[in-house]
């Protein structure tokens, strides 16, 4: 079974099960790790901000850019920045790091 890490906000890594064909919010909500997804994975928030490793950054599809408008609003936005909910994982992301921003910002709220 393929593995990714979190790093989380206080810094622990924490590696997990990352099932084929699942977005990387979806891994996270299946492990418990504390990323929102407040709209579902609908690309409709920005509260599943992750920001991936820059190691890993360019093995990444490009974004659409409607995840690049929902970026946009994201709190800590780094250069690397994502929305969990549009990267899925495959073989070639096995190993896949990504860590949590300092926070999230919920429009839907």
């Amino acid at each position: 079974m393929p593995k990714m890490t979190f790093i989380e906000r206080d810094g622990t890594r924490r590696e997990v099960d990352a099932p084929l064909g699942l977005s990387v919010l979806e891994i996270a909500h299946k492990h418990g790790v504390d990323i929102e997804g407040a709209c579902e994975g609908s690309l409709a928030c920005s509260t599943c901000h992750v920001i991936v490793d820059p190691a890993w950054f360019g093995r990444l599809a490009a974004p659409t850019e409607d995840e690049e408008d929902m970026l946009d609003l994201a709190f800590d936005l780094q250069e690397t920045s994502r929305l969990g909910c549009q990267i899925i994982m495959t073989e070639a992301l096995d190993g896949l790091v990504v860590r949590l921003p300092a926070g999230s910002r919920n429009a839907m709220e």
